[in-house]
């Protein structure tokens, strides 16, 4: 019974509802051109914002180089760490750019410098290697 009273009270507002929505909520025909020309601007104005395609593919490029630079970057850290001779030295800095490595900072000898710059050479994607690392006698 509840039910009914309820399906029955929804019925009634149901059409008043509808009237007030309808009596002057709808745009009239100039109304809807100023709209539709408005709306059109802004789908111009966003086109002119949008890449052209030769754009995004320099853009798919260098994000892809970019990735590329990091996990060589990371393969060469990598094989730094699990040398043995080479796990104490942490202050190697890897920088990568289309294959070519470059190992700066400071080492305490020759002969690990001399190491870092061979062990990154044998990482697979490098090119060259640029040893920028100084010399620093601890004293």
């Amino acid at each position: 019974m509840k039910a009914l009273i309820v399906v029955a009270a929804a019925a009634l507002a149901f059409p008043v509802y509808a009237q007030q929505k309808h009596d002057s909520t709808l745009p009239n025909a100039q109304e809807r051109a100023e709209n539709r020309d408005k709306v059109q601007d802004k789908v111009d104005t966003t086109k002119e914002k949008l890449p052209n395609a030769n754009e995004r593919a320099q853009n798919r490029e260098k994000v892809s180089d970019g990735a590329h630079n990091a996990t060589l970057t990371t393969k060469v850290k990598a094989a730094l760490a699990n040398d043995a001779g080479m796990k104490t030295v942490a202050t190697i800095n890897v920088d990568s750019n289309d294959g070519v490595v470059t190992l700066k900072g400071k080492v305490n000898s020759a002969d690990v410098k001399k190491k870092a710059g061979d062990i990154a050479k044998k990482v697979d994607g490098v090119k060259s290697v640029k040893n920028e690392l100084t010399v620093e006698k601890k004293s």
